[in-house]
């Protein structure tokens, strides 16, 4: 199944009807928000979470991602796409394109809390490659059969927020870190999905070049955020209605073009050091759901 983790206004995807929302505590609290159950052209399951709660009232620093990607896997999420607000450290990403981060830089230095794993649960989950290449695919695909602009394989870096960054901090990011992309949500979001099997990748929407050009009047503000983020999500949404599209003609029996394996949901299968035997009730049932 598929899960969708962004804003509201995805919501209103043509095609898309929301048939139910379903409140799901967790081990580690309650999710952002309700998480929103609906069909796709009357057949395909997707689930929607806004990441920052129904009126935009956490921030990225308040969001709580371990329940999030939990809630996600317990109704069965197996593929999540997340949909983000980013800032450019490129010349050649321009505000209103859409880009897909291949690549984490973790520049978070606050208190988030960051894996699944710890209290009697040992295990070390690689992240050479953190996102999936098989869902990465199938968003190229989508974006060439309907003319969208899609520039693939880049790297994000993630910061604390919710402050905009500092001039010192866009270039050491750009440069030292050779990123292409700064945002504050998507660590540890990327590796929690990782945790849990489940394939991810992120459409970023720039909306600004952050605050490394020298014209001041190109920096970074709230304004701009906005006002770019809400007139590129339509292009968004159009992306993700191409996808879904293909995606439904795939779990109809056509071979999809863009195949590749996908390990994604293997992520498991050496990373425990923990003998099942040694774990608590609590922890056998959380890497139970886990290795789902």
């Amino acid at each position: 199944m598929l899960g969708i983790i962004g804003g509201s206004g995805i919501y209103q995807l043509s095609g898309l009807d929301i048939v139910e929302e379903t409140v799901l505590e967790t081990p580690y609290g309650m999710p952002s928000a309700p998480l929103a159950i609906g069909t796709y052209n009357g057949g395909q399951k997707i689930i929607f979470l806004a990441r920052h709660g129904k009126s935009h009232e956490y921030l990225p620093h308040e969001v709580n991602y371990r329940a999030n990607i939990w809630a996600l896997k317990k109704q069965g999420v197996t593929r999540i796409i997340g949909i983000s607000a980013v800032g450019s450290l490129r010349h050649e990403f321009k505000p209103g394109d859409l880009c897909l981060a291949e690549q984490y830089f973790d520049f978070v230095k606050g208190a988030r809390e960051k894996s699944f794993f710890g209290g009697g649960l040992a295990a070390h989950v690689s992240t050479a490659k953190p996102t999936c290449p098989t869902l990465a695919a199938s968003l190229v695909q989508a974006g060439e059969k309907m003319a969208i602009p899609l520039h693939p394989g880049l790297t994000y870096a993630c910061v604390d927020g919710p402050r905009l960054g500092t001039r010192a901090e866009s270039l050491f990011l750009k440069n030292a870190a050779e990123c292409d992309l700064v945002g504050m949500t998507n660590v540890p979001e990327a590796f929690l999905a990782r945790e849990a099997q489940i394939c991810y990748c992120t459409i970023a929407v720039v909306t600004d070049y952050d605050c490394w050009l020298d014209d001041p009047a190109r920096h970074v503000s709230v304004e701009q955020v906005i006002s770019r983020y809400g007139a590129s999500l339509e292009k968004a949404k159009s992306l993700l209605g191409g996808f879904l599209e293909n995606d439904r003609r795939t779990s109809s029996g056509s071979a999809p073009e863009y195949a590749l394996e996908c390990k994604c949901r293997k992520n498991l299968q050496s990373a425990v050091l923990s003998s099942e035997a040694s774990l608590t009730e609590d922890k056998k049932a959380l890497l139970d759901l886990l290795k789902l």
